[in-house]
């Protein structure tokens, strides 16, 4: 008897654009269902991406240069594809991602240079898979922010390079939604927490079918 392959499933959006909420509503819902969900987030997911996302999320905002910060999230992402992502999908299990490489794309690859090329070369090289599903949860850029800083905890570095960066990452990931249109599904994240969930939901249990 051969194990159906599960399926890989991302969040994507700006800071504060409730996504993360999102994926937890989500994996409640499909526990509901009797499915088995690993949700997971990045950086981070295993062990040592932990370790590496206390290095990457806090302190000074020009703690790494953008070449370093690529390095370490992709370090990150490898283990926690080999100890995470990877023996859930062979066991047949829905794996809810909060951010993945299309994080890494935006916030290093476009936010502090013109690095996308490099971001997508060592992808390639130490990655090689991409999400089956990526939701982008759109969000208004001053509105996430906004909700951003108000969490008040220590994970704040990327949030203190301000709104602009914010209208940036913004329009990039409805650029990378256009790029990789076969498997991005933007919801509009202006609206009720429980409207967005609806759409969500909507949305994956016709990919689960």
């Amino acid at each position: 008897m051969t194990i159906p392959q599960g399926l890989f499933l991302t969040f994507e959006g700006i800071d504060g654009s409730g996504k993360s909420t999102q994926a937890r509503r989500l994996a409640d819902h499909l526990q509901a269902q009797g499915r088995d969900v690993v949700l997971t987030r990045e950086p981070g997911g295993s062990p040592g991406a932990e370790e590496i996302r206390r290095l990457v999320l806090e302190g000074d905002p020009d703690r790494w240069s953008a070449e370093t910060e690529i390095l370490l999230f992709t370090a990150a992402r490898r283990d926690h594809l080999e100890r995470t992502i990877l023996p859930a999908l062979e066991a047949g299990k829905v794996v809810i991602c909060d951010r993945f490489a299309d994080s890494t794309r935006m916030y290093q690859g476009l936010s502090r240079g013109d690095l996308r090329a490099l971001v997508d070369q060592l992808h390639g090289l130490m990655i090689g898979r991409e999400p089956d599903l990526t939701i982008l949860v759109d969000m208004d850029p001053e509105t996430g922010l906004s909700r951003a800083k108000g969490r008040q905890g220590t994970e704040e570095r990327f949030e203190d390079f301000g709104p602009e960066l914010q209208r940036k990452m913004r329009s990039g990931f409805l650029g990378l939604a256009d790029e990789f249109a076969s498997r991005f599904r933007v919801i509009d994240g202006n609206r009720d927490m429980d409207a967005v969930a609806r759409d969500i939901a909507g949305v994956v249990e016709q990919a689960l079918v």
